[in-house]
């Protein structure tokens, strides 16, 4: 059995934090959650309004953490058990953060965006893998715990990375910037989303530009030129000093541009223009959403350095997120039908490029296009207007039939053609049984909605008509 490589020393740890150690002891990983945790982990005993690590520590070494890091002796540990303790446990992961980022010494790639940011940088993570070795934050770890608990968990030997920034309220970028300190900052769109903390795009674009506060000397903005905040964002890059700033999209004077696509129901095969020269590859993932997203992927390899046209190349092998249009071929006793797993979250724009999606899907026999959805979070005195709207968009892609759980979709069902409307319930499990009841051979159903609604509880559902279903890979 191969040997996990060495994260953390105690006195590394000591010193990165300023605590002190009960004993010596390596840890190979990092953890601030028992059910995750992995044998040889140091497990981070952080205190939240809700839940207190400490109460967990004990659980931690059953399962096999090799330290814990806490800021008072559990009263019940033996004296030599591997503690490092601190005064606060938020600000040693801060600080072990600041120690990990440090440790990189290639190149460093931030994202964020209203929409596009975990699937853009897992597809950076995976082209970039493809040609050196490349870390990257795992998941949606993107927030104030979730980003410094990736950056900690760097071992120092990475050509480059890649990390997630997210946010639903101003200010909370700046300091994800300042632990991150990005060579590349990119911004995928910027769309109304949690416009319940926002007045404006305008605003939101503000906060994403915080991004760019904690970029190193010499830092490059990769920004989308055919968003109308597009001039706000170069701007505020320009007022952060960016040494250059490349673009991505479809406007005729974008750095990497396109010159023509071909949309299918697997993918999309593109030809785009990049100041290297044209480039033709094949993106394994649907959606036009998916085409400005590779434009800036081939952005930020470009500013970091790395070969464009094997990173073009490595697009082809690219597989959806987990639960970002995961699809599974299931086979019920009377024939199959396909399931286009999007439970993770909702924003309008997100559910648009969906249902662009799952129109462009082909069915067969008496199959049809069906659309799964729950309520949009976070989108304030807007909401009900938002939901409403989704009606046309579902119309104009031609989806046979809709099902929705929420408070929210009430607006949607009542803005749907009859011949359209499913089925309306008030959360999630109540839909679920309705759903699987509906579906029959050659269906394709899409499941979608904000992660507060648990769509990935009718994912679950539906699955279960199989014992073993077949994930489709593209």
């Amino acid at each position: 059995m191969k040997t996990k490589t060495p994260l953390w020393t105690s006195q590394a740890a000591a010193e990165a934090t300023g605590g002190t150690v009960t004993c010596d002891f390596t840890v190979t990983g990092i953890s601030i959650n028992t059910r995750t945790l992995k044998p040889g982990d140091l497990f981070i005993a952080l205190v939240g309004p809700n839940a207190d690590g400490h109460d967990y520590v004990a659980t931690a070494f059953e399962k096999g953490a090799a330290a814990a890091c806490v800021s008072h002796r559990p009263p019940v540990f033996d004296p030599d058990t591997p503690l490092l303790m601190v005064e606060d446990t938020m600000q040693a992961l801060q600080d072990l953060a600041v120690a990990g980022r440090s440790k990189l010494p290639g190149k460093m790639i931030a994202v964020t965006g209203s929409v596009g940011k975990t699937g853009t940088k897992e597809a950076l993570k995976r082209v970039l893998g493809d040609q050196a070795k490349t870390d990257a934050s795992i998941g949606s770890l993107n927030n104030h715990w979730g980003l410094p608990l990736s950056l900690a968990r760097m071992n120092g030997d990475d050509v480059y990375a890649v990390m997630e920034l997210g946010m639903n309220h101003p200010g909370e970028l700046r300091p994800l910037s300042k632990l991150t300190r990005p060579n590349v900052c990119l911004i995928t769109t910027v769309q109304a989303a949690h416009t319940e903390f926002f007045e404006s795009t305008e605003q939101i674009a503000d906060a994403k530009a915080e991004i760019f506060e904690g970029a190193e000397a010499g830092w490059t903005a990769v920004l989308n030129a055919d968003i109308k905040e597009f001039s706000r964002l170069q701007a505020a890059a320009q007022a952060q000093g960016a040494a250059k700033i490349l673009t991505f999209g479809e406007a005729g004077d974008a750095d990497f541009g396109v010159v023509s696509f071909h949309l299918d129901a697997l993918g999309s095969d593109v030809v785009a223009r990049t100041p290297l020269g044209e480039v033709a590859y094949r993106i394994a993932s649907p959606g036009f959403h998916w085409v400005s997203n590779s434009l800036a992927v081939l952005a930020c390899v470009h500013a970091v350095g790395a070969d464009v046209f094997k990173a073009a190349e490595s697009l082809a092998r690219l597989t959806p997120p987990k639960k970002r249009g995961e699809r599974f071929e299931i086979q019920m006793p009377s024939g199959s039908f396909m399931l286009i797993d999007e439970s993770y979250n909702a924003s309008p724009a997100a559910m648009c490029a969906a249902f662009a999606v799952l129109g462009a899907q082909p069915t067969t026999g008496q199959g049809r296009r069906i659309a799964v959805l729950g309520d949009m979070l976070e989108l304030g005195d807007d909401t009900a207007k938002q939901h409403r709207d989704l009606g046309d968009v579902l119309v104009a892609a031609q989806i046979d039939s809709v099902y929705l759980a929420g408070e929210a979709m009430q607006s949607l069902w009542t803005a749907l053609p009859p011949s359209m409307q499913g089925h309306h319930a008030g959360t999630s499990k109540d839909l679920s049984e309705v759903v699987k009841a509906a579906i029959q051979p050659g269906d394709v159903v899409m499941v979608k909605g904000s992660a507060g609604i648990n769509m990935s509880h009718i994912v679950e559902v539906l699955r279960s008509l199989e014992t073993s279903p077949r994930k489709v890979e593209d």
